[in-house]
This record gives C-alpha cells, structure tokens and sequence, in this order.
C-alpha cells in the first residue's frame, strides 16, 4: 500500500529565479509525514507512548518545479525494525518524478531513550512497506 498526498506550490515557495526552494522539499516530506502518522498510523501520533524522532534526512533532487503547480507525493515505510523505520518521499509533477527523499524515524520514550513500537504500530507501518 502507499499514502498519497497532494501539495500546492505558490510564490512564496520560490526564489528569485522561479523554481522552487530546495529547503520546501524538506517541509512537504515533514508535512506529508504527520498526515501519514494521522491518517494511517495513530491519529493521537502515540503521545502518551513516546516520540518520534528523525534521525536522518535527506533529499535528492531531480527536476525543477515551478510556482502553481501541483505536487503528488507518495509515502512508503521499509527497513522496519523494533525501533526504528524509514520512510521513503517521492514526489511527481505532472506525473513526473521531481525528488524523492528518506528518513529515518526512531521511537524513543519521554525521557528521549529509544524504546520499541507498540506492535500494533510496528504492523501499521508495515502495511505501508516498498515491495522490492
């Protein structure tokens, strides 16, 4: 299964030469990923469990992308393990792909010390695993 979500671009994501900032790709991935955790993980994001933390990001950048137009960004989980997950972003213009970029999100408890998935989460997050 994949998440889709659907992003707009507007002036104030772009810079003096018109294309897009490369620091939007960041946000959207942070803006995508808090829809998925609402919508297909845990809607209270397991705040009486614990945090998520990012522990790597990064973004490659393939093409261009311009004020107006509309952005589809497509979320998958892989390398799940007890506590920890990586997401991958892939983002489309026009149906085209512009960026894709990963994370990786470790779950820690209140005091920051990492510690397991609940399994129900651990399964969740699997259902969104890339198929290879």
């Amino acid at each position: 299964m994949t998440f889709h979500h659907q992003l707009s671009i507007y002036l104030k994501d772009s810079n003096a030469y018109g294309n897009t900032y490369f620091a939007r790709y960041f946000e959207w991935q942070g803006i995508c990923r808090e829809k998925w955790f609402y919508e297909c993980i845990s809607r209270d994001m397991l705040q009486q469990e614990g945090v998520f933390i990012t522990k790597h990001a990064q973004q490659d950048y393939l093409a261009e992308t311009f004020p107006f137009q509309e952005i589809t960004c497509e979320v998958n989980a892989y390398d799940v393990k007890r506590c920890s997950f990586w997401l991958e972003f892939r983002f489309y213009a026009n149906g085209a792909p512009v960026s894709i970029g990963r994370q990786q999100i470790v779950f820690a408890n209140h005091a920051k010390q990492i510690t397991a998935l609940p399994e129900l989460v651990i399964k969740r997050i699997k259902r969104y695993a890339l198929r290879k």
